[in-house]
């Protein structure tokens, strides 16, 4: 058992976010699966996560050096890092965060596991789905996060994902409108055009930006966030995406042997105001993917005629 003694310093902090300052092999859902199971004690008494810490608290932690299962981090690469947010490159098949505690290589845990030897841990600010490659905002405070978190509801974070759908999307460009509500049993999403119980307004604006072989490359750009939206959407208006076994083509999939979704989120811009606080820096900042796999498989890296192509990613040192 390690006892650890809460420094003025650490005065304040969440527990959960102190326990994973001292134990960065562990990953936060482990921390809340250890505070409910008792193995994890403030004072002597079961403690919350959100518990939070006075300078002289003593922490009982029951949990073995290297007690959780190792966390790989081959699952993302890092975009863009400075003291306060970090942007991941997810790659398809890592779950962003499992509330279960059954999966210890989340992304969460891999960029964790990557900041601990800065002695540094970080927050996702919102998430993308499994078999969805691309960028994943992180904060590596709580002020940060706050901010971030608040950005991204108020729609101030734009999202931009590249996607291949079968077929010939046409118009060029327009914009996805409808009802979204989600049969939880089946994880599955399904589009109505007029509000039904339990659903939600989903809005997906989009361009197509190349076309070959009967597949098109879109970019669409979210307006609202739900699950599955862009998927779902697609699918709908007779262009589901290449590789998606949910909502997807089957036969499509099987000729061209893909098995997940061609879908990824390479753009993401701040729209807020440089006011902002703590993170009023990235104000108009853009932050891109550096590679887009699918998009040399299929297109070749070639945009239609006046459509440019993806930048760069803008860092701040």
């Amino acid at each position: 058992m390690q006892t650890y003694i809460v420094g003025k310093e650490d005065a304040g902090k969440r527990l959960d976010r102190y326990m994973g300052e001292k134990r960065p092999d562990l990953s936060r859902i482990f921390i809340l699966k250890a505070l409910r199971l008792k193995k994890i004690r403030r004072n002597g008494k079961r403690a919350e996560g959100s518990d939070r810490l006075e300078a002289g608290d003593s922490i009982d932690c029951r949990l073995a050096e290297g007690g959780a299962r190792p966390v790989r981090t081959d699952g993302f690469s890092v975009v863009y890092e400075d003291d306060h947010v970090l942007i991941a490159d997810k790659k398809p098949g890592v779950l962003c965060e499992d509330q279960t505690g059954k999966e210890t290589n989340t992304l969460e845990a891999q960029v964790n596991a990557y900041l601990a030897t800065k002695g540094e841990t970080a927050r996702l600010c919102h998430r993308i789905d499994y078999n969805t490659a691309g960028l994943v905002v992180l904060a590596k405070d709580a002020p940060a996060l706050a901010a971030l978190t608040a950005a991204i509801r108020d729609r101030l974070v734009e999202k931009r994902y590249l996607c291949v759908a079968v077929g010939d999307v046409r118009p060029a460009s327009g914009t996805l409108s409808g009802q979204l509500f989600k049969d939880a049993r089946k994880n599955r999403v399904y589009v109505t055009d007029t509000p039904v119980k339990g659903s939600r307004t989903a809005v997906t604006r989009y361009r197509v930006m190349d076309r070959r072989g009967g597949l098109s490359l879109v970019e669409c750009t979210l307006v609202t966030g739900r699950t599955h939206q862009i998927r779902c959407q697609m699918a709908h208006a007779g262009w589901p995406l290449l590789g998606d076994e949910k909502y997807g083509q089957r036969e499509a999939n099987h000729r061209c042997r893909e098995r997940r979704q061609l879908l990824k989120a390479y753009r993401i811009h701040f729209a807020f105001s440089p006011e902002t606080p703590v993170v009023g820096y990235l104000a108009g900042q853009t932050v891109t993917a550096p590679r887009v796999s699918f998009r040399e498989t299929y297109f070749g890296n070639r945009t239609s005629r006046g459509q440019k192509g993806p930048a760069g990613s803008e860092r701040r040192k």
